[in-house]
């Protein structure tokens, strides 16, 4: 294996979606699926000066000295495997995401904080999507190759990191560009929130009542309150209907 680049290095990271799924319904047809997809990634890393320095199934690990050599491996093997004719598999769709950044280098390997963000980053996109990085988008953004579009996809946070990560999305025209929302932290609070329902001003009236007691079912003490109160008026009206005869 050449050696691995040190300093500042983008690193791409891959994975196919749904690869268990893919193993399970196709057991038959994944075999030569999967050489086929790792002639494709080998072929565009290589040529482009990137190292795999490690796969774990069907997942790549390449390191660049130059971010952009990165993007255009990422792009030649997104293209490379739309193109091809995966017979009964349908279409293997592989996600990808680019991350630079300073690495430290031990005992031939990559180590540190650069390896956890890009494989968070990596697991908040879907098959067929390329994510970079803020510090992988500021290294290419202006030689992008012709037609391609850096997407600002806002500032996410990520399963567990304490800071956020500013991601972007590689648009190409010849390579499919619509995905669903990331599946970040970020997406999924703002998702939980969309479907708690409103909270009338009635309701924020009575919360205000008992601001120390978080979790309260305000209906229900409201309610019990009242049925207190008419018993209470109850008991005074046959006190004061039970007079005798004086």
């Amino acid at each position: 294996m050449p050696d691995l680049p040190t300093g500042m290095v983008t690193l791409l990271f891959t994975d196919i979606e749904g690869s268990t799924r893919l193993w399970e319904q196709y057991p038959e047809a994944m075999p030569v699926a999967l050489a086929c997809h790792d002639a494709i990634l080998r072929e565009a890393i290589i040529a482009r000066n990137g190292v795999v320095f490690r796969t774990v199934g069907d997942a790549f690990f390449a390191a660049f000295a130059s971010a952009l050599d990165a993007l255009a491996a990422a792009l030649a093997a997104q293209r490379g495997l739309y193109a091809q004719c995966w017979n009964e598999i349908g279409q293997l769709r592989v996600r990808m995401a680019l991350y630079t950044s300073l690495v430290e280098l031990r005992d031939g390997d990559y180590l540190g904080p650069p390896l956890n963000r890009i494989a968070r980053l990596l697991a908040a996109g879907h098959g067929g999507q390329t994510l970079l990085s803020r510090a992988a988008e500021e290294a290419v953004r202006d030689h992008v190759p012709p037609g391609a579009v850096l997407h600002d996809m806002d500032e996410h946070y990520l399963k567990d990191l304490t800071e956020p990560e500013h991601i972007f999305q590689v648009v190409m025209p010849d390579i499919p560009a619509n995905f669903p929302a990331l599946k970040t932290i970020t997406n999924q609070s703002a998702a939980k929130a969309a479907e708690r329902p409103l909270v009338t001003a009635d309701q924020a009236l009575r919360q205000a009542k008992l601001p120390e007691m978080p979790g309260v079912d305000y209906d229900a003490v409201w309610k019990k309150q009242r049925e207190r109160a008419l018993e209470r008026r109850k008991r005074k009206k046959k006190t004061g209907n039970s007079g005798g005869l004086f």
